[in-house]
């Protein structure tokens, strides 16, 4: 069965375990929601997955549609299906956004896109997440506002389109409209069979996408899980009464 399996997964940072055996199923067409206060381990948990040499996994592992990933590297990964849009995207100056997708894409693609082509697809795809046509032609990030590098983060899930996207709080630095354009792109590439992993602490997102999971990560460890109800339970109490 096609799913993206965490198993028992431990993790150290600096040599401080972060995340103390998490157990975790993302399903294709489905969103997955990762709940937490500001330093439950969310973030290393997205990092983790995507290979990020810093974390080191000290037991458990990772499988990719029956494929195990645990010890692969980044690229191996992505080249897999997996795609992590960035909590804090970086601005990368001298990096030509319309080359920086183009090879991307053809990099994950069995036909590669001509420039016309790819320029045509770029174009339309940026019109649909209202990014100004403009910034294909700036550096990726550079001067960017908070919702901009989100909707650029977004702009590469759906150029790449992944089996299975780990989104650390795509939300976060975004402001309403920014939120409504970035969940209806979301919400379309879940019709398409995308597994979502969505990691939030913050509730304005459910307003738009309504998660088929939750899961609350606290101090290393997933501490509850259950429907969209969950959510609702948190935004009305908090985190800190949960048992």
């Amino acid at each position: 069965m096609k799913k993206l399996e965490i198993i028992d997964l431990h993790v150290e940072v600096e040599g401080r375990e972060i995340l103390k055996g998490i157990n975790l199923t993302i399903h294709p067409g489905k969103i997955h929601t990762i709940m937490g206060p500001n330093g439950s381990g969310k973030t290393t948990l997205a990092n983790t997955l995507m290979g990020h040499p810093r974390y080191k996994i000290t037991k458990g592992k990772i499988i990719l549609d029956g494929i195990d990933i645990t010890k692969k590297p980044t690229n191996e990964r992505a080249k897999l299906g997996l795609f992590l849009s960035f909590q804090h995207p970086h601005e990368i100056p001298g990096l030509n956004i319309t080359n920086f997708l183009r090879t991307a894409v053809n990099n994950n693609s069995e036909k590669p896109y001509s420039v016309i082509d790819f320029y045509n697809l770029l174009k339309q795809q940026m019109s649909e997440l209202n990014i100004d046509p403009a910034f294909a032609k700036r550096n990726l990030n550079e001067g960017f506002s908070g919702g901009e590098k989100k909707r650029m983060e977004i702009l590469q899930l759906v150029l790449l389109q992944p089996k299975y996207a780990v989104l650390d709080e795509t939300d976060s630095g975004a402001d309403v409209d920014a939120i409504k354009i970035i969940s209806k792109a979301i919400t379309n590439q879940v019709k398409k069979n995308l597994g979502v992993m969505l990691i939030t602490h913050y509730n304005k997102i459910f307003n738009y996408i309504k998660p088929d999971e939750v899961s609350i990560l606290m101090h290393g460890k997933i501490i509850k899980q259950g429907g969209y109800e969950l959510a609702q339970i948190i935004e009305k109490d908090g985190f800190e009464n949960l048992k």
